[in-house]
């Protein structure tokens, strides 16, 4: 349960005064709201974060003010001169002066009544915002702040700035904020002493309390003091809350498979290459977390082409030695029918019965396959989304892999798991996208972690060239001479059909033009057939029919072709680094020189460039993952946000790795010294975790 005192904090935007139900839209436009949660809560007020300040404490008198320049000044109030009545066009002005001169303030379209309100002759009133010269005269339009002398203190000197959203307004977000950092009662302290004296770091209240109502224009500055506090308390907690997973999944009674090995022998006698140095780690990491007596949560990480799907079979294999089921889910169902592909001579070899259980296995087909599955005739079933669908029952599944783990969520993780007889799958979850160490850390804090960092014998080095697209007729006669010798094309466009608001060349578009060169020896594949014309598509190609594949990212993931050695990438500098990797891992497995072939429109920007260079630099995998992550950030690299993963609000600053190094070693030696946290410093860890509603995190891993 949530302590009482942070109940404030999780009320109601709507309770904070001033914000009714159209103003409530408004900020549910505005602020991030978590994963599940639908309406603003004064929490996520508090976390909206300012961009920027408006200074406001130069208070000159108006001989000494410069134009141009953000001013507060103190005036008495002159005389009020209206636009002319039916002229419209023409501003409202009032004539107000200080002890050394005179200054107009300008309205246009104003309400007259309401500037006679703000402004009474004979007043003294304090006028904050832009002032300029206009002729001989200094005059401001549209003061920000108009406020008498007894409200003196609703000026803020130093504004926060806040990104907003149409309809809402600045003095409406800094007023909520205001309210906000109210709310927050008194905390415990959670961080120790000694750790914030050495960084000069201030207590919680007052760092919330300084980057909303700022006391030096720096306390709204992301490396400044204030928010780095709040930066590491975000961190903290969700290390914290990593930790506390892990430890829960240790402790969970698992399935202990350990087999005679005889199966995976079978499988290493069928393949036609030895396994790697790395992938032979992986497998006794994985052998040791599936004979011990917890469960396995653990994480594979490999280069495209590091032989991840062998690493999988192997682990299924152990399931199947000791007299139960495994399965394998994949993203798409290309990826999942080239899984088979891959597996079935394999399978074949070592005598295991496989299935394949996709959206297409309709009626007789679909129901002979689940009856097979019940009843323990299948070994081991290869799908999609289809395998954890209520009616798919396993009569014994021990082991669940999951490819591309980060197209998935947890919940669907946790559906395929419950799968097992008594919930106590094992779990592997596979990436073909090496993830920088960081994201590691934030996004799969609760798995364990595996790394294939060699590629097997065989594979060719890739030599990859960026080209303008001027130069594109002769790249096609270089084609030309290759396709002479058998080479196989892969054209990979980032869209399907033309649109208006873009000029990037589409898939159809270059198909036509490239048949009116190669005639039908070009094919296309996009996302829009159906699965039937994909397979036939790609059996063409693979069986050497077609030449030339002109397709849309649906071939990024999986799709294996040995012959294929050319690929060509329009409109590289639109894909991420990421991306380009994986399509670029499509070619390079046959025995054949392969090239990747990155077609530009010049000129290009800096990122771009940066992108496009780092690829012909090098082939290694991680080292792309950590540019990228550099170029783009976490959220974009992991694609479509594991549901449940956290997301920073406040810790998206400089310095962030560093923090969050600290913060994982914080969280493992606070665990060690008191696991149930109960001490003093335990409780407050506590009050943190709902703090950053950890305890939605860890309510949903523990079950994962």
């Amino acid at each position: 349960m949530r302590p009482a005192l942070l109940n404030p904090l999780f009320a109601s935007a709507q309770t904070l005064t001033g914000i009714g139900p159209r103003l409530i839209l408004l900020l549910k436009k505005c602020l991030a709201l978590p994963p599940g949660i639908s309406e603003p809560r004064v929490i996520d007020v508090l976390w909206h974060m300012p961009t920027g300040v408006i200074d406001r404490r130069s208070q000159p008198q108006l001989t000494a003010a410069v134009p141009g320049t953000i001013v507060t000044l103190e005036l008495r109030v002159l005389k009020h001169k209206p636009s002319p009545r039916g002229n419209t066009k023409a501003p409202y002005k009032v004539t107000c002066e200080d002890d050394t001169g005179r200054i107009d303030l300008v309205f246009f379209h104003a309400e007259h009544k309401f500037i006679e309100r703000q402004l009474p002759e004979g007043e003294i009133r304090f006028v904050s915002g832009r002032i300029e010269r206009y002729g001989e005269k200094l005059q401001m339009t549209h003061p920000d702040y108009i406020v008498s002398p007894e409200a003196r203190d609703d000026m803020p000197l130093l504004e926060p700035v806040y990104p907003l959203t149409a309809g809402l307004s600045g003095k409406v977000a800094l007023k909520a904020a205001r309210q906000a950092v109210e709310r927050v009662p008194e905390l415990p302290e959670w961080q120790e002493p000694s750790w914030l004296e050495a960084r000069y770091w201030p207590k919680f209240n007052e760092a919330v309390g300084r980057v909303h109502r700022p006391t030096d224009a720096q306390d709204v500055s992301m490396g400044a003091l204030p928010w780095q506090r709040l930066a590491y308390d975000e961190l903290l907690a969700g290390q914290l809350a990593f930790a506390l997973v892990r430890r829960n999944l240790k402790t969970e009674r698992g399935r202990r498979l350990t087999g005679d090995g005889k199966i995976r022998a079978k499988i290493a006698d069928a393949l036609p290459f030895s396994l790697t140095g790395s992938q032979k780690n992986a497998l006794t990491e994985i052998a040791d977390d599936l004979a011990a007596p917890h469960r396995m949560l653990r994480l594979l990480q490999g280069d495209v082409g590091s032989g991840k799907t062998v690493v999988a079979l192997m682990t299924m294999a152990v399931a199947v030695e000791g007299g139960a089921q495994a399965a394998l889910m994949a993203p798409t169902e290309v990826l999942a029918r080239q899984h088979i592909e891959t597996i079935a001579p394999l399978a074949d070899a070592a005598g295991l019965r496989i299935a394949l259980l996709t959206g297409r296995e309709k009626g007789k087909a679909r129901d002979a396959v689940i009856s097979r599955l019940a009843t323990g005739e299948i070994d081991i079933l290869i799908g999609t989304h289809a395998l954890f669908q209520s009616d798919v029952q396993f009569k014994d599944l021990a082991v669940a892999i999951i490819d591309e783990q980060h197209r998935f969520g947890v919940h669907q993780r946790m559906a395929l798991q419950s799968k097992g007889s008594n919930g106590d799958t094992n779990v592997l979850v596979m990436t073909a996208t090496p993830i920088p160490r960081t994201l590691l850390m934030t996004h799969y804090g609760d798995l364990d972690v595996s790394k294939l960092t060699e590629k097997p014998a065989g594979r060719k080095p890739v030599v990859t060239k960026a080209v303008p697209l001027e130069l594109l007729e002769r790249l096609i006669d270089r084609i030309r001479v290759q396709l002479a010798e058998g080479a196989q094309v892969y054209w990979v466009c980032p869209l399907i059909e033309t649109s208006e608001v873009t000029d990037l060349a589409a898939a159809e578009e270059r198909f036509a033009y490239l048949r009116q060169i190669f005639g039908d020896t070009v094919g296309l594949l996009h996302g829009g057939l159906s699965g039937k014309e994909k397979d036939e598509t790609m059996a063409a190609f693979a069986a050497g029919h077609l030449k030339i594949l002109v397709a849309t990212t649906v071939i990024e993931v999986g799709v294996n072709v040995p012959n294929a050695n050319i690929m060509v990438i329009e409109h590289a500098e639109r894909f991420g680094l990421a991306q380009l990797h994986q399509l670029r891992g499509r070619v390079g497995r046959g025995t054949r020189e392969s090239f990747c072939m990155l077609l530009f429109k010049a000129p290009l920007g800096e990122t771009a460039e940066a992108r496009l260079k780092m690829m012909e630099e090098t082939e290694d995998g991680f080292r792309i993952a950590e540019k990228d992550l550099e170029l783009r950030g976490g959220g974009e690299i992991l694609g479509a946000r594991q549901s449940g993963a956290p997301g920073f609000r406040i810790a998206e600053v400089p310095g962030r790795d560093a923090l969050l190094e600290a913060a994982r070693d914080d969280a493992e030696l606070i665990l060690q010294k008191d696991p149930n946290l109960v001490s003093e410093r335990g409780q407050a860890l506590r009050t943190l975790l709902y703090l950053f509603e950890c305890d939605e995190a860890v309510r949903l891993f523990r079950a994962a």
